[in-house]
């Protein structure tokens, strides 16, 4: 059954600051049609279901190129989904983030020719470098599937940061704005996984939550932005600087997570320490996973 296209959805993604060509597809095939539907769909769950606070979205710049990184959580990307629809629905003018999906995603039927319609592409280094080149939002989660691995009991602890983020924003002179996101942990509490349900998946986990049946709850989520960071270097500094950087960054999202879950009731947990190795900068970045 084909989703209905909100007309306030509509009216955003006409305003989209991109490349449309007449037939509604941009440089990257990104499709104004598929956008319409999909975050039309997002929308009734931003608002109704999780009722997505958005905070701070001032401090993301109405135009060019700009990286927003936070933590990630929750068994499923809801996180990625909520906040891309929040750049979408929340911020003037309205903009598109492109997150830097998980390599396994893309091998699932369907799943990479919409990515690609929506301009959600695979993590790879030279996608990432030729968005922001061209003034683009990129949304990333330094980490990656181990963020959303996470089981509820290591709920707001946030694991090892990669670094490959840190080394592009320099390469591409890039302004950080983090985020912490709140609640996903909460919609999917992740108590185990099934190993050999995510070795058929071909994914690096299948995440069993209270509920059983991995479907997130309605619960109420909060997505609070940061001021943007700006980091001197051109992407080829030694790895102590790199990883000083990364931790610059990690301890922003980790005061806001221990702000917002403040009002919450919620004691912050203390994160596990330590960055990967920042490498040669050849090493692909992060993922930033797209929304399912």
């Amino acid at each position: 059954m084909s989703i209905l296209i909100d007309s306030e959805v509509a009216d955003k993604i006409e305003r989209l600051d991109l490349p449309f060509n007449r037939y509604g597809l941009d440089p990257y095939g990104i499709s104004k049609e598929h956008l319409a539907r999909f975050f039309s769909a997002l929308g009734w769950f931003y608002r109704h279901y999780f009722r997505v606070k958005a905070h701070g979205m001032e401090w993301v710049p109405e135009r060019g190129r700009v990286m927003v990184v936070g933590n990630h959580s929750g068994g499923l990307p809801v996180d990625a989904a909520m906040v891309l629809s929040s750049l979408i629905l929340e911020h003037e003018p309205p903009r598109l983030g492109h997150g830097m999906a998980e390599k396994f995603a893309q091998r699932w039927p369907f799943v990479s020719s919409w990515f690609s319609r929506l301009g959600q592409l695979a993590g790879l280094t030279e996608h990432a470098v030729r968005l922001l080149e061209d003034e683009r939002v990129v949304l990333v989660f330094p980490e990656g599937a181990r963020g959303t691995g996470k089981l509820f009991k290591d709920r707001y602890k946030m694991v090892r940061f990669g670094s490959g983020f840190m080394r592009l924003a320099l390469q591409t002179r890039t302004p950080i704005v983090p985020f912490a996101f709140l609640g996903g942990e909460e919609a999917l509490p992740t108590v185990f996984h099934v190993n050999w349900i995510a070795r058929l998946l071909g994914a690096p986990y299948f995440p069993v939550p209270i509920q059983v049946v991995p479907f997130p709850l309605p619960v109420a989520c909060e997505v609070y932005y940061g001021e943007p960071m700006l980091f001197e270097g051109d992407g080829n500094e030694p790895d102590e600087v790199v990883r000083g950087y990364v931790r610059r960054v990690r301890e922003r999202i980790e005061t806001m997570i221990a702000a917002g879950l403040e009002p919450r009731g919620i004691r912050a947990p203390a994160s596990e320490r330590g960055e990967e190795p920042a490498g040669d900068g050849k090493e692909p970045p992060p993922s930033g996973e797209a929304a399912p």
